[in-house]
């Protein structure tokens, strides 16, 4: 046998040995170190080909509560649109866009304290805002913390310019009012009556409605309902007593049901005109035979832009089973919109500079049509409909009458806050 091969007893002095029992130690626990480091950063960026750090954006929305169905349209909107604007890969650059769900169930001190929690988790993003009184609360906490914020359907006006960091995918009250607008002609002397919840969402209303038709030389009253009202016999009756030459209904929830049915008791159809936003398409069959009666503006129903990109929703929405409705494309925008931000920040969203730099100013082909971010604001300007409802029960659809052009629609600029 060689002598390399024999197997000989170490003459090295104890000390030697002793460190070399260290040194072996040390070495182990360098990999065991070594593999601890690498299961925790599994999504970190990796020289070695490993996954890319994600990008997370946290949807804060009414996944409960008074306007949970228009919190699920947005859910499948936002998927769909994730799926669309990343090409089927829900990833930017290899970065893959993680999304965290947080029901706010319309609360706003519920979804405040959601939000923190979301950015305490590394969101520097938050999208969602079904209720316009929950947008108005998460705005502030999103400049604080400088994210980038992306309401959803929440129309309340004041969201418009609130902040450099606050963003929009839907439309706005002025917007609704504006397509109102053109159903009464000349306001000049006439009397319009804004019959709303008194919410953020009703005075919004009741606001916008001064704004333009009050400028137009209408005289502008309201009749607002506690958002707790069951029984609104008595705010039909007050809105018929006022006798206007225009009824303007801004409503939301699940109370819609009660109130035309209350309109129709006190026979308000025939006393004056009314024109309301067209609501989801669930709501179609609650107008009953008043609904070709009514004069709808319409922020949205399945198939009235005719666009490729709204074809391509339709068609991602019918792989799960799913129809577009009122609220669909507002998720839909509000995923372009993350996706165009974080492709600026090549597959980042660390620094929001860059993010809102990209959105200002930034016009694209949405389910609507174009649509584009004004820079002075964030205000998304956007077509609206104005639209007639044929039909009776479970057989009313809605056809478009015509489509008003984004620059018709547009509200006036509003500075942004500080």
């Amino acid at each position: 046998m060689p002598t390399s091969a024999r197997p000989v007893r170490s003459t090295a002095p104890a000390r030697a040995r002793r460190l070399g029992r260290r040194t072996a130690v040390l070495a182990a626990a360098g990999l065991l170190v070594a593999g601890c480091a690498k299961a925790g950063t599994a999504g970190a960026a990796s020289d070695a080909g490993g996954a890319k750090e994600p990008v997370k954006v946290g949807l804060v929305y009414s996944k409960t509560g008074p306007l949970a169905a228009y919190g699920k349209q947005y859910l499948a909107g936002f998927k769909a649109g994730l799926d669309y604007a990343t090409k089927g890969t829900d990833a930017v650059d290899g970065h893959r866009i993680e999304f965290t769900e947080q029901d706010d169930a319309g609360d706003p001190a519920k979804a405040v304290s959601e939000a923190k929690d979301l950015i305490g988790k590394g969101c520097r993003i938050l999208a969602g805002s079904t209720a316009s009184g929950v947008a108005l609360q998460v705005a502030p906490i999103a400049a604080q913390n400088k994210v980038l914020f992306i309401s959803g359907p929440a129309a309340a006006d004041k969201v418009t310019g609130l902040n450099a960091y606050t963003f929009r995918s839907g439309r706005q009250s002025y917007q609704d009012i504006r397509a109102a607008a053109a159903f009464l002609g000349d306001a000049a002397g006439k009397k319009v009556t804004v019959l709303a919840q008194d919410s953020a969402f009703g005075q919004a209303n009741v606001a916008a409605v001064k704004a333009v038709l009050g400028a137009q030389g209408a005289s502008v009253d309201a009749v607002l309902a506690p958002p707790s009202a069951t029984d609104l016999t008595p705010f039909a009756t007050q809105a018929k007593a006022a006798r206007p030459d225009l009824l303007f209904v801004a409503w939301a929830g699940d109370t819609a049901s009660a109130l035309w049915t209350s309109l129709n008791q006190q026979d308000v159809f025939a006393a004056t005109k009314v024109v309301t936003g067209l609501d989801l398409a669930a709501s179609y069959p609650l107008f009953g035979a008043a609904g070709e009666k009514i004069s709808f503006l319409d922020h949205y129903f399945g198939g009235a832009a005719g666009t490729d990109v709204e074809k391509a929703m339709t068609a991602a929405l019918a792989k799960d089973g799913g129809t577009p409705d009122i609220f669909t494309p507002d998720g839909f925008t509000a995923a372009q919109m993350v996706v165009h931000a974080v492709e600026a920040g090549h597959g980042s969203a660390a620094d929001t500079s860059v993010l809102v730099k990209a959105l200002e100013g930034w016009s694209f082909d949405g389910v609507k049509g174009r649509l584009t971010v004004r820079a002075e604001d964030h205000a998304l300007l956007q077509p609206m409909y104005q639209v007639q409802l044929t039909g009776v029960g479970a057989a009313a659809r809605p056809t478009v009458l015509k489509t008003l052009p984004a620059d018709q629609v547009a509200p006036p600029v509003t500075p942004i806050a500080g």
